[in-house]
């Protein structure tokens, strides 16, 4: 996916809008609320991370981007796992 976050993946998701038709309970399928395809974006920031010890632009959403700038926690720390997922920051653009 070309608009995607470049480290958990989180793409556009699809879904439908549905408009609130007031006074249509009970059956009437002729006045019935319509239905419309949409799109929900993702909330993504380009930002340049170090990667591997190279400086890399990267296209990360809130959700990682706010979990690699904030300090890691004592717990989070001693973990490996969590150290090797989130890049470092530098820079957000």
């Amino acid at each position: 996916m070309a608009y995607s976050c470049d480290n958990c993946g989180k793409g556009i998701q699809t879904g439908r809008n549905i408009r609130h038709h007031r006074g249509v309970a009970g059956g009437r399928w002729k006045r019935k609320a319509p239905k419309t395809a949409r799109l929900w974006y993702v909330n993504l920031h380009s930002v340049w991370v170090v990667v591997g010890g190279k400086i890399v632009r990267r296209q990360l959403c809130t959700k990682c981007l706010r979990r690699a700038e904030r300090p890691l926690r004592k717990k989070q720390q001693s973990a490996e796992s969590t150290e090797k997922m989130l890049p470092q920051v530098l820079s957000v653009s």
